[in-house]
């Protein structure tokens, strides 16, 4: 296949990148400073960046999907909004079927009805991050797009390529003893699974050890 990435220089995306580029995909990873990504089979690096939706649209053209990893400033989480909508508009514009987000845990359930965010279980700092990752998640859910909203677990970390682990759709995934965490790396396997045999189209769906 044939993926744009964006965010590919971040803790998630260079995993996804990695992935991709190991099972044999080609990528274009669009990139504000493209010289952090060193030449590898398989990767064209344009430069390019989130603000528009046509900046977008001419990176994406010609894709089999789009994967956004895009991280906002960590004082304005809410970037991520704007963001998404201009997603949204290039994919409807280029016909590129697919938009896969890199989303937040905080909208997962911890209990019927009762989210991360809503339990008060959530650090402070962590807070507008997820929030924002929430709107998100209710944004693409009124899209026409076919857009897919990746949640990782609670813990979301570097660490081994397992290929072991759990996928849900809408509860937090945690272990016995109540601890929900999943590694950069067995995230993008499943992401990457999820880009080769489509499972989870105009939904969201989660991960856990």
């Amino acid at each position: 296949m044939h993926i744009a990435l964006y965010g590919a220089t971040g803790n998630s995306g260079s995993r996804i990148l990695t992935e991709l580029l190991s099972r044999g995909h080609e990528v274009t990873a669009i990139a504000r400073t493209p010289s952090k990504l060193s030449a590898k089979p398989g990767l064209t690096v344009v430069e390019g960046n989130v603000d528009s939706v046509e900046g977008i649209a001419s990176n994406i053209k010609g894709a089999d999907a789009v994967v956004s990893a895009y991280a906002p400033p960590a004082d304005d989480t809410d970037q991520l909004l704007p963001v998404t909508e201009h997603f949204i508009q290039a994919v409807k514009q280029t016909g590129v079927p697919r938009l896969i987000i890199v989303g937040g845990a905080g909208s997962l359930e911890v209990a019927p009805g009762l989210t991360v965010i809503e339990s008060g279980h959530l650090p402070a700092p962590w807070l507008p991050i997820a929030v924002s990752h929430a709107k998100v998640l209710d944004l693409v859910k009124k899209s026409d797009i076919n857009w897919t909203y990746f949640s990782p677990a609670g813990f979301f970390v570097p660490g081994e390529r397992t290929g072991k682990f759990r996928l849900g759709t809408n509860q937090l995934i945690a272990n016995e003893q109540g601890d929900s965490r999943i590694s950069l790396e067995d995230y993008a396997i499943a992401l990457v699974d999820e880009l080769e045999s489509p499972k989870h189209e105009r939904e969201r769906f989660t991960i856990g050890y």
